[in-house]
């Protein structure tokens, strides 16, 4: 029997931003490639009115297409408002009022079974309030800064627990995650891990990656958007003290100034490089010639990047944030640290000092795989179907 499912992401790659939500991406791309699935991809954008729309950080967005073949996949990006100055309080009920409309024109010809929503909001409680006026369950997963930031601030934190209570379905990225949510009062949701690719990650070996760079020497990378959560000046400062240590910074986003000053200003500037945004078909690279992946996140649900680093071989350096301990099973696959300069530093010097084999390290992330996710997703969005039935 068909699976028909309408996947809702405000978490998806455009044409003017590649690397955003890859990971979303990747997931559907599996789900959508399995016979028994038939799927469609709703990517809806937020602008604020008119005159700010046309502000640089918008203007890229206003261009793109309102439906088109994306790799394969079938993608409508709507546009609803988003208000600035607001927090979020209207994200959601704006969200689902210009959704409501194109649903109800894509269930003439595709009449989706349940709708799958990739990140908790606006995405989540729009989702619901679409599924409870078209009849259709409900999934939605979170993965992080969704529930982190948008289910503890004032203004959404109801709108989060009432969407929770309310669907059909809950995904989370880790335990911790699905841990947090029951801390809110959330229904306790199932863990989805995400997967990785081996055919691109864990390829290379380490000599090999670095001099297809052109790098000699200890490599550091950090990867991740350049905004204060994800904690990269923390590790600037670390390896500033480490003498003989590169460091790549690979991301882009407004902490970008702040970075540049700050190493500029510091006794490391020559080994401490901000390498932009990167495609993620190039990160199997990256990750192969780092001896270290350092990320000094104040939160995450099970960050992407610490899986891609432990399948390319590359022990990593984290703090105890939210699926830590997870992925971080065995002494190969590195250290959890406070989240310091100098507790980075003791840690990166030690992995430099006495570096695990690279097949210990990969061997930590050996119960990822993209094929259990997509099994997983379909069993779990299967499920409710027959239960809604």
């Amino acid at each position: 029997m068909m699976l028909r499912v309408l996947t809702l992401s405000t978490l998806f790659p455009d044409a003017s931003r590649p690397n955003f939500g890859v990971f979303v991406e990747r997931q559907t791309l599996g789900l959508a490639a399995r016979p028994d699935v038939e799927l469609r991809v709703v990517a809806p954008i937020g602008l604020p009115p008119f005159p700010f729309d046309r502000l640089p950080r918008y203007a890229p967005l206003v261009t793109l297409p309102r439906e088109e073949h994306w790799k394969g996949l079938h993608v409508h990006r709507p546009r609803f408002a988003n208000l600035p100055a607001t927090a979020g309080r209207w994200h959601a009920p704006l969200l689902a009022r210009a959704l409501m409309p194109l649903l109800t024109r894509i269930r003439r010809d595709f009449a989706f079974d349940v709708i799958d929503a990739e990140f908790f909001f606006p995405d989540g409680p729009a989702a619901v309030a679409l599924g409870q006026r078209l009849g259709v369950p409900v999934s939605i997963k979170a993965r992080g800064a969704d529930i982190h930031h948008w289910g503890t601030a004032p203004a959404t934190a109801r709108q989060l627990l009432a969407a929770a209570n309310r669907a059909d379905g809950l995904l989370a990225v880790s335990q911790a995650m699905a841990d947090d949510m029951t801390e809110l009062g959330m229904p306790r949701p199932t863990v989805h891990s995400t997967g990785i690719d081996r055919s691109r990650f864990g390829t290379l070996n380490r000599a090999a990656a670095k001099a297809q760079l052109g790098i000699q020497g200890p490599l550091v990378l950090s990867l991740g958007a350049l905004i204060p959560r994800k904690g990269h000046a923390i590790v600037a400062d670390a390896v500033a003290s480490l003498p003989g240590v590169t460091l790549w910074i690979v991301g882009e986003g407004p902490e970008r100034q702040r970075l540049e000053a700050q190493i500029s200003a510091g006794p490391a500037r020559d080994r401490i490089r901000l390498a932009g945004a990167v495609p993620h078909t190039d990160l199997p690279t990256l990750l192969a010639a780092a001896d270290v992946m350092a990320l000094a996140s104040s939160s995450e649900g099970l960050a992407n990047a610490w899986v891609e680093a432990l399948a390319s071989g590359t022990p990593i350096v984290i703090p105890d944030a939210g699926g830590a301990r997870e992925v971080m099973t065995t002494p190969a696959a590195g250290h959890i640290v406070a989240r310091t300069a100098a507790a980075f530093a003791d840690a990166i010097a030690a992995l430099l000092a006495d570096p695990p084999s690279a097949e210990e390290v990969k061997a930590t992330a050996a119960r990822f795989s993209w094929d259990a996710n997509r099994d997983a997703l379909y069993a779990h969005l299967r499920g409710l179907v027959e239960a809604a039935a």
